[in-house]
């Protein structure tokens, strides 16, 4: 299996990752022209992580997403379900705990983290919204949840070209810098199947996460969203 289907069948979204393991870091740099970069600081800030915090980092990959939080001083566990990207983080980064999860079932007791943040992940997820309710579950009263995600340009101009830089531009870029472009393809159809930024709060606060807000990043082609859990009455 080398490319997973809009279903989302969880076995065959860690089969698409584990192929593209390698490559997966510089594959994202290039299609992304480094905006990659740029949206991983704006996580680093959004969570807020420092000496004494506990974040969980799903969707994690390699661990690149988690470097900013360890190097803060926060205790950071990076996780996530395909064994190929785990491979290879740990080979890069020996010293992070990276854990096997699916983030319908995390793998922690309730209200371990201060913080759980999920970049570019959560549309790969079978039910979006059991993930999201396991963040909450997971997250101690008062902590916040990061969720970097594509999204739809706020200017129709941009969603067009964007439109047209999925479906056109990305596969032949995949094809020459991936060792596995079909995924590519399947990513760039799940970006565009994938609610707009007020359908992701709304999916957000429905699972129990309040003072939801978002803002856009590279003119909505991104969209960071942020929410915290609501203190015990």
């Amino acid at each position: 299996m080398t490319r997973a289907r809009m279903d989302k069948q969880p076995s065959e979204v860690a089969a698409m990752f584990d192929a593209v393991a390698a490559k997966y870091d510089l594959t994202n740099d290039v299609l992304s022209l480094g905006q990659d970069r740029r949206w991983r600081k704006a996580v680093a800030a959004a969570v807020a992580a420092g000496p004494g915090r506990r974040v969980l980092d799903l969707a994690a990959g390699t661990g690149t997403s988690s470097l900013p939080f360890a190097e803060a001083g926060a205790y950071t566990v990076p996780c996530d379900f395909s064994q190929g990207m785990l491979r290879e983080g740990k080979r890069r980064l020996p010293w992070l705990p990276f854990t096997a999860g699916d983030a319908t079932r995390l793998p922690f007791r309730d209200g371990v983290f201060d913080a759980v943040t999920i970049s570019f992940g959560l549309r790969n997820v079978h039910r979006p919204q059991d993930a999201l309710r396991e963040m909450l579950r997971v997250t101690r009263p008062g902590g916040r949840v990061v969720v970097c995600e594509f999204s739809h340009p706020a200017r129709a101009p941009l969603r067009t070209v964007y439109s047209e830089y999925l479906m056109r531009a990305l596969p032949p870029v995949a094809r020459a810098v991936s060792s596995n472009p079909e995924a590519y393809v399947y990513l760039a159809e799940s970006i565009r199947a994938w609610p707009d930024q007020p359908g992701l709060a709304r999916r957000m606060q429905d699972a129990g996460w309040s003072r939801v807000a978002w803002r856009n990043l590279s003119g909505g082609i991104v969209a960071l969203h942020r929410g915290f859990k609501p203190d015990p009455d």
